[in-house]
């Protein structure tokens, strides 16, 4: 059988990498507090320190500015449809 899949919020991360490098636990001791597996919590610190650095993957200005550009986008493609609407049921008879 297989584990289910858990998926921990941003806010979980954090704070579990802030028990270790501002709190002064050992990862494993805050890993064991937490319920998590260790592995788990120094990929977490690794990222964390990576973002911190300008070397990681994406900072939370870049996803916010992600996620903004891509409801730009549906909103724009709404509007369009609405407009098209709007225009067939303009000149739809009574």
């Amino acid at each position: 059988m297989s584990k289910k899949r858990i998926r921990y919020t941003e806010e979980f991360k954090s704070e579990a990498v802030k028990l270790v490098t501002e709190r002064g636990y050992s990862q494993s001791e805050a890993a064991a507090n937490l319920g998590i597996n260790s592995n788990n919590l120094s990929r977490w610190i690794l990222q964390s320190q990576e973002t911190v650095t300008g070397k990681g993957l994406v900072s939370a200005e870049q996803k916010e500015l992600i996620s903004l550009r891509r409801e730009n986008q549906r909103l724009k493609m709404e509007r369009e449809i609405l407009k098209k609407a709007a225009v067939f049921f303009a000149n739809e008879p009574t």
